[in-house]
C-alpha cells in the first residue's frame, strides 16, 4: 500500500494509526527502541509504510488489525524479538526471511561479509563455504555481490536450511546447500575461503537468558565459548584450497585465545578486525 492511499474510517470498533502507535509506544516504554518497535510493528500490521504511521496518525484502521497489532506488541513487550514477530530481517541490503529456527543476523556479521569480499575478486569463480549457515545470510550476501563465486552454505539444522533455501529462491541466488556438522558431510571438499560465525557465547553468559527467543545451539559456545572454534580448526586445513583462508566472526574477548587456539592447529592472523563499535569481531586466518 503507497503513502498516499487513504484507509476508510471504519465501523467495525477499529482504532486509529495514531492511537495504536501510542498505545505500542506506552506498552514498550521500557526498551529503548520502544518508538521504533511500536512503528514497525503497526506498519506491518496495517499493511502500510512506516512513514505513513508517523505522518497520517489520522487513518483508521479495523479492529480486526487493531487486535492483532496489540497481540504482537504483547509478544514484543515480553522480549520477542521485533524479527521474529515480522519475519525479516534486512542484512547487508537483503531482506531475509527469519524464524526461530535461525539466529537473527546482526549488523556485526556484515563486517565478517565485507572482509571475505575483500578477498574474493569480482568476476572470479571462487570456491566459498559458509559454514553454519543459518538463515543464510552470510552465503546470500557473498553470492549477491560475487555472481561468480561457488558458494555453499552448510548447517546442522534441517529447519535452518529450509529457511535459507527459501531465501535463496526468493532472492533468485543459486547457492548450494548442505546438511553438515560442520565438515562432516564435506569431506574430500576444499574452498578458496571458509566464512564462520559460530556459536561463541559462554554457556554460563546471562546473555543466553536474554537472548532465549533464538536457537541456543546457534549461541552457546560451551564452557570458554571456544568450543565450536575448536571443531572447525581441527579440520579447516584439510577442506582449504592453497592460499586459502578461514574467517571466523568472534566475541569481543575472546581475540586472544581465538589466535593462540589457531597457532596450535598451524594458523596465523592474516588480518584482525574491529566492529562498529570498536570491538574485537573479525579473525581472517591464513594456513602457516
Amino acid at each position: 500500500m503507497s503513502a498516499t492511499r487513504v484507509i476508510a474510517p471504519s465501523p467495525d470498533g477499529g482504532a486509529t494509526l495514531g492511537v495504536l502507535r501510542a498505545f505500542g509506544v506506552a506498552a514498550l516504554a521500557a526498551l529503548e527502541t520502544a518508538a521504533l518497535d511500536a512503528e514497525l510493528l503497526l506498519a506491518a500490521t496495517a499493511g502500510v509504510p512506516r512513514s505513513a504511521v508517523i505522518a497520517f496518525p489520522e487513518r483508521a484502521v479495523s479492529a480486526d488489525v487493531a487486535a492483532r497489532y496489540r497481540a504482537l506488541v504483547a509478544r514484543r513487550a515480553a522480549g520477542e524479538p521485533v524479527a521474529y514477530l515480522l519475519g525479516r530481517k534486512e542484512f547487508y541490503s537483503l531482506d531475509l526471511e527469519v524464524t526461530p529456527d535461525v539466529l537473527i543476523p546482526r549488523p556485526e556479521t556484515e563486517l565478517l561479509v565485507e572482509h571475505a569480499l575483500a578477498r574474493l575478486p569480482a568476476g572470479e569463480r571462487r570456491a566459498v563455504l559458509d559454514l553454519g549457515t543459518g538463515s543464510g545470510a552470510i552465503a546470500l550476501a557473498i553470492k549477491h555481490a560475487r555472481p561468480a563465486a561457488d558458494v555453499t552454505a552448510a548447517d546442522a539444522s534441517d529447519a535452518a536450511l529450509e529457511v535459507a533455501a527459501r531465501n535463496a529462491a526468493r532472492l533468485g541466488l543459486a547457492v548450494r546447500f548442505v546438511r553438515s556438522d560442520w565438515f562432516a558431510a564435506l569431506a574430500g571438499e576444499r574452498f578458496d575461503l571458509i566464512a564462520c560465525n559460530p556459536p561463541y557465547v559462554r554457556s554460563d553468559d546471562p546473555a543466553l537468558e536474554e537472548l532465549k527467543f533464538e536457537p541456543r545451539a546457534a549461541l552457546d559456545g560451551g564452557g570458554d565459548g571456544l568450543a565450536a572454534f575448536r571443531a572447525v580448526l581441527a579440520r579447516a586445513r584439510e577442506h582449504l584450497a592453497p592460499e586459502g583462508l578461514l574467517l571466523f566472526e568472534h566475541g569481543h574477548d575472546q581475540r586472544g585465545a581465538l589466535v593462540a587456539l589457531a597457532a596450535a592447529h598451524g594458523f596465523e592472523p592474516a588480518a584482525l578486525a574491529a566492529d562498529y563499535a570498536r570491538q574485537p569481531r573479525v579473525a581472517v586466518l591464513a594456513p602457516r
